[in-house]
Order: structure tokens, then sequence, then C-alpha cells
């Protein structure tokens, strides 16, 4: 499926997205442009320390709330757009419900396990609960002693991008994943972002790899290098030289709609955003050096 059709279908306006689940690496760029494309209103942004995309999408109007621990650009700080609208609600008002990386990572838990709220402590005696009142403070029933409930976060769609997949929904994704698994198992339906679409057999030849069951995966998209900036292992590193340009070009509203009209809204998809790029730019972020794992024997 086109990353046109899958978004046109699978996201309407107003929906729950979860996206940027591996922290720093795998974040699904391509999808995101392609929301800011169709122009969708009233979207929920879930995701832990979220990357430079929550930024770009708040700052295309696209989001209502945002559900994360962070909203900035690891390279260069907070973003630009994110401090807008919480501060001057420009482009509109954005509801932020704060979390720390861990209490995301347990509020997907609590959905993928299909049960209301996960316990913890980790936020207690910090400002986080006043923050965001959805956290219930209660005693532990055994010790009397305090506890923070997290409750459970269902997203209606995760995009995840993966290093490649089948045509069924059967994918592998390794490296650093943060909560990409519990995103998957939380969400109502997921779509796929694939790096390379490789055999039914293959995929399932390594099943520890297997992201989650295909019944969980309403669309794959193949979209090369459509993680870029950020990395994906085993296929290419980050382009540290984006990020920074894009913090310095969306200092001011100007500027970052500059930046949407050549970037996003002056081509027409994925391809067309890379052929953008200066020349060697990607080549020069292709993994050269091969690094195989050891082959596994699963025995028959």
């Amino acid at each position: 499926m086109s990353m046109r059709d899958a978004v046109a279908r699978f996201v309407p306006d107003g929906a729950s997205v979860c996206m940027g689940a591996a922290l720093e690496a795998l974040i699904p760029f391509a999808a995101g442009h392609e929301l800011i494309r169709q122009r969708r209103r009233d979207l929920t942004l879930i995701g832990p320390i979220s990357d430079m995309l929550f930024d770009q999408l708040i700052g295309a109007g696209c989001v209502r709330r945002v559900i994360a621990a962070w909203v900035g650009n690891v390279s260069a700080g907070l973003g630009h757009n994110y401090r807008r609208a919480v501060e001057k609600q420009t482009p509109a008002p954005l509801e932020v419900l704060d979390h720390s990386n861990l209490t995301i990572a347990f509020a997907l838990q609590a959905a993928a396990l299909g049960v209301p709220y996960l316990p913890a402590r980790s936020l207690l005696g910090t400002d986080l609960p006043r923050a965001n009142p959805t956290f219930k403070e209660a005693p532990d029933p055994w010790s009397g002693a305090p506890l923070l409930l997290v409750p459970a976060i269902t997203p209606d769609v995760a995009i995840v991008h993966v290093q490649r997949a089948d045509e069924e929904g059967h994918a592998h994704v390794w490296g650093t994943l943060g909560v990409t698994r519990q995103a998957a198992f939380a969400a109502h339906r997921v779509i796929l972002v694939a790096e390379e679409i490789r055999p039914r057999g293959r995929i399932l030849s390594d099943p520890g790899l297997v992201l989650t069951p295909a019944l969980k995966v309403a669309a794959v998209v193949h979209e090369p290098f459509g993680a870029f900036p950020s990395p994906v292992q085993g296929y290419y590193g980050r382009q540290h030289d984006f990020y920074h340009r894009f913090h310095d070009e969306s200092r001011t509203v100007e500027g970052f709609q500059r930046w949407l009209a050549h970037w996003v809204h002056g081509v027409e998809d994925w391809p067309g955003f890379l052929s953008r790029l200066e020349p060697g730019v990607l080549d020069a972020l292709r993994v050269r050096r091969p690094q195989p794992s050891e082959p596994l024997d699963y025995g028959a």
C-alpha cells in the first residue's frame, strides 16, 4: 500500500497516533509528512522523548493534544513550534499531558496487557503528577506505601518504522527499540513502514525478531529511507546537519512555513522529499561495514 493510501484510510482527523516509539531511531518521518500533506487536524500524538517530527506536526496545525515526555530536537533543544503552541497558542492551542519515558512505557504496556493501569514509584515526589491529572496516587494494598497509578493509553494507530517486513505484516525490527513493542501491542491497529519487503518465509525464519502478529497490522508501506534523518540500524546513520538546519529555520513562524513549503507541501511524496537532498547525502549515511550476528538454529 502507498503511504498516501495508508494515511487516508487509517488515520482520520481526531485520531490518537503513537509515533517515534523507538526514541531517537526509526522515526517515521515519511508518514508524518504525509499526515501534514493530507492536512490532518485534531490529532493526539503519543510518544516518549518525541523528536522533531512532533514539532513539525504541531507547527503544521495537525495536533490538538500531546502525550509525551518531551518534544523537541535532541540535537538542539526544545522544539520552537511546540513552545509557540504552548506559550502563544500558535498556530493553535495545544493540550499537553506530561509523562516520563518510563510512565509512557507503563501506559502503553498497560493497554497491551488489557489492564486499566500499572503502578509506579518513579514520579512520586515530583511535579509531574500535578501537571498530569490522569495520574492517581493510591496506597499499596499490602504495605500501604504510596504508589502512582499510570492509566493505560490505547492509541488508535501506531505508525512504526521497521527494517523489513513481508506483505502480510510480519516485521523484523532491531536496535534501540524504546517502547516500540509496547506501542504496537497497545494500539488498535498498526501501520508498518519498512525499508525492505521480504518474503514471508524469510521473516518467519527468525521469529524472535518479529514485532507483532500480522493481525494487528492494517497496512504495510515500503518506504526506503522513510525514517531519514533519524537512523535505522543496519541501513543508515543519523544526519545531524538536517536536524540542526531545521532547528534554525523553525525559530520563527515565517521560517518554519518556508521550510514546510519546500520540504513537505512542495513535493508529492517521500521520494520527492529525498530528491531535494543534496547529492551524496543518503549514500554517505549508508552502513558500509557488515556486522552480521551469528546464525541461530531454532530446530524443528
